[in-house]
């Protein structure tokens, strides 16, 4: 059942139809002709997600890695760390505009070719990074560095969605989170050895050289795998579209006379458009969207805070060199590699719980009509434990006893609380999920962008203790959010639906 509208971008369940409920127990003709959701085997599914989810991480690694050079960057182009701080603050600035143009194309345009696009400005930006001299090319080449890298990241989400069922959806959603949430961790470390060994600008050899490699390898094997365009996967591919992948699943490719009518989530061929950067706005009002996109917002903007301003306090307060600022990193990006993986899991697990719960069957597809299906619930569970854990972890950062223990902490649990909010939002927005991861990028990154200016004067205005408790306090505002799309959550989709 195909659930999108004319626009093709908003799911609008029709009010007259039905739960659809799938008896597992017995196979209906039409199940057994029916195309299937994906023609990707398990295994393929894995690589594309994989190769998509690896894309995603150097939106974090190209922001992570660059905080422990934050001091030694300063002193060589001869401004203060808290100029140099700006570029940090542009780069998210960037990373929360550029998803809204880059979501756009990949959703009507295709995703390989987004990718493709996206991975030039990344390599040709970190080349330019390690040759320039003076801070305002800094300040302007980090920005290009962002609106080429911070797009894969609803890219990668767009991928999930095209491939993956409601029912598989959390454990692709948590690995690549695992992606995102290992940067943290290797990230620093390689910088604060690069900065110590070699100088801050083998920082950015090292980003193109990698982002080069990885441009290779999309280039030749990652497959399109937008709905709009292929459906399934089984429509034959052409031009910028196609990849050495493309061989493999030759054979299960449909005919073109078959495709229209056919292939779930095909539609008819469009001109392609200009991509339009505003598109993502609407997302914002619709009131789960809204809900979701603010309680990540929320732990990301004060995560972000608590991590730029970790690499300039130990070098300055504990006196460590570069090399030792780039491993305080570690606990934060093994606690958020590990739990985002298991969260992962844990979401498909709950799924299905709460489907035999509701005597639903627990094998959701995409199309299916769940607006009578509470899923909030099924994504949400366990929310109020890991903020309440976080918020604890982010009071306590600020003392000397606590930082690496409080990094390992709030790096388990944040994104932890990530891998709900974007598989929550991928599941109500399946057509349009990199314009909405979009809406979320706008959102969260302009927050921490707002975190990371006010966190110094706010630090040394009121002490590093006090500056943290009261950062604690606003992740504790993601409760009663929580709280909220629990109990109206499925209120609110079914007014949608009227309307």
């Amino acid at each position: 059942m195909d659930l999108k509208n004319e626009d093709e971008d908003v799911i609008n369940p029709p009010p007259q139809l039905e739960v659809q409920v799938h008896d597992t127990s017995e196979s209906t003709e039409a199940t057994d002709t029916a195309p299937p959701f994906s023609i990707f085997t398990p295994r393929e599914k894995q690589w594309i997600s994989s190769l998509g989810s690896f894309g995603a991480m150097f939106s974090t690694l190209s922001s992570y890695i660059y905080f422990p050079a934050l001091v030694p960057m300063a002193d060589e182009l001869g401004v203060s760390v808290a100029l140099i701080n700006l570029t940090v603050t542009s780069y998210l600035v960037v990373a929360g505009v550029a998803p809204a143009f880059m979501g756009d194309l990949a959703d009507q345009g295709g995703r390989r070719p987004t990718y493709i696009l996206m991975f030039v400005l990344v390599v040709a930006s970190n080349i330019r990074l390690a040759l320039q001299r003076s801070y305002p090319a800094l300040f302007v080449l980090r920005m290009v560095q962002s609106a080429g890298a911070s797009g894969s990241y609803g890219a990668a989400y767009g991928i999930v969605a095209d491939i993956t069922t409601v029912a598989e959806r959390g454990s692709y959603v948590g690995s690549l989170i695992f992606f995102t949430g290992a940067a943290p961790s290797f990230g620093p470390v390689i910088a604060g050895v690069l900065a110590q060994k070699l100088g801050w600008r083998w920082i950015f050899w090292f980003l193109a050289i990698i982002t080069g490699s990885y441009l290779i390898l999309i280039a030749l094997f990652l497959p399109e795998t937008q709905r709009k365009l292929v459906g399934n996967g089984s429509t034959p591919t052409r031009g910028v579209h196609k990849s050495l992948f493309d061989r493999s699943t030759e054979d299960r490719r449909t005919k073109p006379a078959q495709l229209a009518d056919d292939v779930p989530g095909m539609t008819k061929r469009r001109m392609c458009r200009f991509p339009n950067p505003f598109k993502c706005i609407p997302m914002l009002f619709k009131k789960g969207n809204l809900v979701v996109i603010v309680i990540g917002s929320i732990t990301y903007t004060v995560k972000m805070t608590l991590q730029t301003s970790l690499a300039a306090q130990c070098i300055e307060i504990y006196n460590l060199d570069y090399l030792q600022a780039g491993l305080v990193y570690l606990p934060s990006g093994f606690g958020g590699a590990l739990a985002a993986y298991s969260t992962g899991k844990f979401l498909d697990w709950n799924l299905r719980r709460f489907a035999r719960r509701h005597g639903r069957d627990e094998r959701y597809r995409r199309g299916d009509d769940i607006s009578n299906f509470p899923i909030e619930q099924a994504r949400f569970s366990g929310i109020y434990i890991l903020i309440a854990i976080s918020a604890v972890g982010t009071a306590a950062y600020g003392h000397i006893s606590g930082p690496l223990v409080m990094q390992f902490i709030t790096g388990a649990t944040t994104p932890s609380i990530f891998t709900l909010c974007g598989t929550l939002l991928t599941d109500l927005n399946p057509a349009a999920s990199a314009t909405v991861q979009a809406s979320y990028n706008l959102v969260r990154c302009i927050g921490a962008g707002i975190g990371i200016a006010v966190q110094e004067p706010i630090a040394r205005a009121l002490g590093v203790g006090w500056c943290f408790g009261m950062f604690s306090i606003v992740i504790l505002g993601a409760i009663p959010l929580a709280v909220a799309i629990q109990r109206k959550g499925l209120g609110w989709r079914r007014e949608q639906t009227a309307k």
